[in-house]
Order: C-alpha cells, then sequence, then structure tokens
C-alpha cells in the first residue's frame, strides 16, 4: 500500500509542477461548464473574433515549450499533407526547448529516484535524460505525424483566442478529447489518445522498473495532463505576451 501512495503522489508531483504552476495565470475564474462550449468549426468564427486571434505564433513559450503545432485560428482551414504533419513532430521533437525539458524531467526522476535501476550520479542521470528526451520525441511523431497521417486527423492546436476565460479554458482542455480532421469536421482526438497510449507501450521496452498496468496508466494520464495543461498555455500565451509588452513599453517611456 505504501509503494501505491508513494507512486500516486509521484504522478501527481509531476502533474502540478510541469502543468498547474504554468497555466495559473489562466485559471481565474471558475472552470465549471468549462467543456459546455463546442470547438469552433472552420469559418464559422465572426470577423471580430478572427481579428482578435490571428497574431503570429511565438515558437516556444517561456522560451522553453515547443509550440510549432499551433495555428491562430480555423478562419481559412487548410490540410495538413502528411509531409507537414511529420515536420511538426520533428521540430517539437528536436527543438532546443525539447532537450531542455527533457533535463527537467531527468532531474525530477533521478532527484526522486523513480527507476532504481538507472542508478545515481552522471550514468545514471544519463539514462534518466535519454529515456525522458525518447519520452517526448517518440510522443510527438506519434500523437502529431503517424496517427494523424493514418486516421487523416490534423496535428494542429487552433487557439480560440477570444470569449470569456472560463469558455477558453474549456476549449482548450477540450482539445484532448476533440480534434479536427483533413476534411475540417470535428472528431474524437483518437490520435492523442491512441498515440500516448502507444509511446507508453514502447516506453516499457527501456523502463525496467515499475511494469504493471497502474504505472503504464499513470504514464499516460500525466502525458495527457501535460498537453492538456500545454493546451491551456497555447491558447493563453499571446495574452500573457501582449501584457508583458504594454508593461515594458510604460516602463521603457517613464
Amino acid at each position: 500500500m505504501n509503494i501505491e501512495l508513494e507512486r500516486i503522489s509521484i504522478v501527481f508531483d509531476r502533474v502540478c509542477c510541469i502543468g498547474a504552476a504554468l497555466v495559473a495565470f489562466a485559471c481565474a475564474t471558475p472552470c465549471a461548464q468549462a467543456f459546455s462550449d463546442q470547438p469552433p468549426q472552420p469559418g464559422t468564427l465572426a470577423s471580430s473574433e478572427i481579428s482578435s486571434v490571428v497574431q503570429p505564433e511565438s515558437k516556444r513559450i517561456f522560451g522553453i515549450v515547443p509550440n510549432y503545432r499551433t495555428s491562430p485560428s480555423l478562419s481559412n482551414f487548410e490540410p495538413l499533407t502528411s509531409g507537414e504533419k511529420f515536420k511538426i513532430a520533428s521540430e517539437d521533437a528536436f527543438d532546443r526547448g525539447s532537450f531542455v525539458l527533457a533535463a527537467l524531467f531527468a532531474g525530477e526522476g533521478q532527484l526522486t529516484n523513480t527507476n532504481r535501476s538507472f542508478g545515481q550520479g552522471a550514468a545514471g542521470y544519463g539514462r534518466y535524460y535519454g529515456t525522458a528526451f525518447a519520452d517526448f520525441a517518440i510522443g510527438d511523431y506519434m500523437t502529431e505525424a503517424i496517427y494523424p497521417s493514418l486516421l487523416h486527423q490534423d496535428p494542429r492546436y487552433f487557439r480560440r483566442g477570444s470569449g470569456t476565460r472560463r469558455s477558453r479554458l474549456g476549449y482548450a482542455m477540450g482539445q484532448i478529447l476533440w480534434t479536427h480532421t483533413d476534411s475540417g469536421r470535428t472528431q474524437f482526438n483518437y490520435s492523442e489518445l491512441i498515440g500516448n497510449s502507444t509511446a507508453v507501450a514502447i516506453s516499457n521496452a527501456y523502463y525496467s522498473d515499475n511494469r504493471t498496468a497502474f504505472n503504464a496508466v499513470s504514464k499516460l494520464g500525466v502525458q495527457l495532463g501535460v498537453d492538456m495543461a500545454a493546451n491551456i498555455l497555447k491558447d493563453f500565451w499571446p495574452d500573457f505576451e501582449r501584457k508583458v509588452s504594454r508593461k515594458h513599453q510604460r516602463t521603457s517611456g517613464d
């Protein structure tokens, strides 16, 4: 029982540290009824909304989190080719931010001694780092390239960028469950769920400790939680940038 509680604690800590701290500013309003809003369909945004969301997208959030698959809106929706999907996955997987995030996850894993067979010291950290980066890369290719190509789904996150914080929060969270097909229709996000499940299954080849169903479900839950937090950041990040920019301009003017 103590071992199970320890694993639950580790999972909870990871989700909190990686996700909650990054999205706190986006959650200022209650998220009850968050899922009541349906994702907008291609071409349905009002002109006033389009003008507020079509902004150049930063390639990294906080200078670290890769942001290559974010689209400013669903206006003028154009499907991606399989080659373009693989390009997005490659950009996310091999961005400098992915290497930094892998280093952070590796440090957390070694600190909590998540996989005792990896050991400690420089050699142990190297194992943690290699497997953490593999988790990111495999997950990116599975959810952004391979399954979206096979299932004809679009891996991009289409920003809503308008409406109340509650509705935008619900939309961002809902994109874990819903996505768009290459034809622009809304569909259950099989690529996200099956892609991450496949990545977790593959990870059993290099994680020799804790090869249990509980551990697999925990890993999948962590990944879905991190992806959900990333979606929230993607929708609210331009707002944060504008606030920082305005504050900087006021400070410079003084």
